[in-house]
């Protein structure tokens, strides 16, 4: 069970993971952007809602909030003897059978309908001001309930299974997303001396502290990605005259990984539940400066592979760039020892770790009188 596959991203790369320790899996999703997502997921895997038939519905999606848990209920599973969901939406809500294991992979309990609700709220037209008010109430009522069916949850992150004890009342099993550290190591050449900023261009993203930490400062900086904030933190960089802030826009693969491997160190300004950028950096033998809230304070080891700053202002950034380049000059960031911490992120140790929760968790049901 998977929310929606209309991009690929971090979530996707969770479902790809369980798939290759279960390659005969069906996939149940909500909607799939068939054109996008059929060289990750082949279409003849694939088991649609009934939205799907509605115009433009990988389009709209987000839209159709308040039907998600009776679609997500429809689906008939009961012909499965294991069931597995990757959601930080509504797919974690389906009904299966007392005696089948559900495993949960959950990314982030709906930060929509909890902690972040007054935002999204404040930054909401009156349109949608007046339906979250009318469906959000029921749908956080559905999200408990529909969490307390899950046989074994999996967090990503110690920060998100704190959030799942407070609003689910669940405790958590905690294993980190698989990150693809393969295909990424040091380049063996050292740094060209810019920092570095990749993300998609959205407010929470925080990429105006890189902005404007480098631009006062004259720190040479490429920021990678594209988004809606994409003009502003243009016009932003363009008024720091003479300092050298370049914008790539959205990148190959390849040529992501080239700036990782060349760039001082990586800006990360976000909170995130984990944050997959930090450890592919990290795989590329740079440190990364973060902010040091949520995901990052379990990716990062401050002093060895990056620093932490504590709180989300420009002044903050630059303390920790200056203690950074002072302990850049110590000689406390190593390369490979970065790289090998990285490493302890890897796909193999996720589908090892998860393959090991399953498997309890069957034996557990086995125990309760289930019948596999």
């Amino acid at each position: 069970m998977h929310d929606w596959l209309v991009t690929y991203g971090g979530g996707e790369r969770v479902l790809q993971q369980l798939l290759v320790l279960y390659p005969d899996a069906d996939i149940y999703t909500l909607v799939y952007d068939r054109k996008r997502m059929a060289s990750f997921f082949p279409p003849e895997r694939v088991h649609v809602s009934r939205l799907q038939r509605l115009p433009m519905a990988t389009r709209l999606y987000t839209k159709m909030l308040s039907l998600m848990p009776g679609v997500w209920e429809d689906f008939d599973l009961t012909g499965y003897d294991l069931v597995l969901s990757s959601s930080s939406s509504c797919a974690k809500g389906v009904i299966t059978r007392p005696d089948v294991p559900h495993v949960a992979f959950i990314h982030s309990p709906m930060r929509y309908a909890w902690d972040l609700y007054y935002d999204y709220y404040a930054r909401s037209g009156l349109l949608t001001r007046l339906f979250m008010k009318r469906w959000i109430p029921a749908l956080r009522q559905w999200d408990y309930v529909s969490s307390q069916r899950i046989d074994c949850i999996v967090a990503n992150s110690h920060y998100v299974a704190r959030r799942i004890r407070k609003f689910w009342g669940r405790d958590a099993v905690v294993v980190n997303p698989p990150v693809n550290t393969s295909g990424l190591s040091p380049n063996g050449l050292g740094d060209e001396g810019f920092y570095l900023a990749f993300s998609r261009m959205v407010s929470y993203k925080r990429l105006d502290l890189a902005i404007q930490a480098c631009g006062r400062t004259g720190r040479k900086l490429v920021v990678i990605g594209g988004g809606s904030q994409e003009k502003e933190l243009k016009k932003l960089a363009a008024s720091f005259k003479g300092v050298d802030i370049r914008f790539t826009g959205r990148i190959p693969d390849e040529e992501v990984k080239s700036y990782l491997q060349r760039c001082r160190a990586l800006l990360f300004c976000a909170q995130e539940d984990f944050g997959i950028i930090p450890v592919e950096a990290q795989a590329c033998g740079r440190p990364v400066i973060a902010y040091g809230s949520g995901g990052a304070l379990e990716t990062v080891v401050d002093g060895k592979t990056g620093v932490f700053f504590d709180r989300q202002d420009v002044d903050s950034l630059l303390d920790a760039l200056e203690r950074f380049e002072r302990l850049e000059g110590e000689g406390a960031f190593v390369p490979s020892a970065i790289a090998e911490h990285a490493a302890s992120f890897s796909e193999a140790r996720f589908r090892d770790q998860m393959a090991a929760v399953i498997a309890k968790t069957v034996q557990s049901v086995k125990g309760q009188g289930g019948t596999l």
